[in-house]
């Protein structure tokens, strides 16, 4: 894995921990019962977003780490992901590489 595909691999796993960070703890302005004029009573009362920030970042790391060891280890490649075995296999060399 190269240091771009690291950071895609980081970026996409961060926004996913993201999505599934930011509705927790939320509390709607009707809930909590003062709705600013202005604004929908679906917008949110305390929105965190330092602090939904810093939980996502955390959570990403360690997910990272964990997809990013298995990949480099070679324990799971993209050929185990090939269920319709639309790719070729891989042809091993007998020879050197020499002529002759």
């Amino acid at each position: 894995m190269g240091i771009t595909s690291a950071i895609v691999l980081f970026a996409v796993i961060w926004f996913m921990v993201l999505f599934i960070v930011l509705p927790l703890g939320l509390q709607t302005q009707t809930e909590a019962g003062e709705v600013v004029p202005g604004t929908p009573g679906s917008a949110p009362a305390n929105l965190n977003v330092r602090r939904k920030v810093k939980i996502t970042s955390i959570w990403a790391v360690g997910l990272w780490i964990i997809i990013a060891g298995t990949i480099l280890s070679g324990a799971i490649t993209v050929r185990d992901l090939d269920w319709f075995n639309r790719m070729a296999t891989p042809e091993v060399s007998l020879t050197d590489g020499t002529d002759g």
